[in-house]
């Protein structure tokens, strides 16, 4: 990553067409949702003002229906979601981001302003970025 690019913000490279499901919702409609938007993971929505994002994944739901024996049509969203979820400030430079997600073993970031959602950063948009970078420069 060149000096230009670690100090690109998190906005210029977040999604900010967020998925996301409510915490009440049963785990089938949180894999259908996944399935129909063709996304790895998708952001919980806080249940009111002073609650925090979650957020849940494929392995997340992958562990609690194959390795807990969990029940799709029973367990919600709220009780398996990551939560509160990491979040960041869209004005937080990118390299500060990624030195968050390597150190704690992460790939996704919730982007906030004012406790609001503003987007999710992943690991493979970062590296989309750099890999663009690349070819540009090639």
């Amino acid at each position: 990553m060149s000096n230009e690019d670690s100090r690109r913000l998190v906005k210029e490279l977040m999604v900010s067409d967020v998925i996301t499901i409510g915490p009440m919702a049963k785990l089938r409609e949180a894999m259908q949702s996944m399935r129909k938007n063709r996304v790895k993971s998708l952001v919980v929505d806080k249940r009111s003002d002073g609650d925090a994002f979650g957020i849940l994944t494929y392995t997340t739901l992958l562990r609690t229906i194959i390795a807990e024996e969990g029940d799709i049509d029973l367990l919600n969203v709220y009780d398996i979601a990551t939560k509160p979820a990491l979040s960041v400030p869209e004005s937080l430079e990118v390299r500060h981001a990624v030195t968050l997600m390597l150190q704690l073993d992460i790939k996704r970031l919730v982007v906030t302003s004012d406790n609001s959602l503003k987007g999710i950063l992943t690991m493979n948009d970062i590296v989309s970025a750099i890999l663009e970078k690349l070819e540009g420069d090639a």
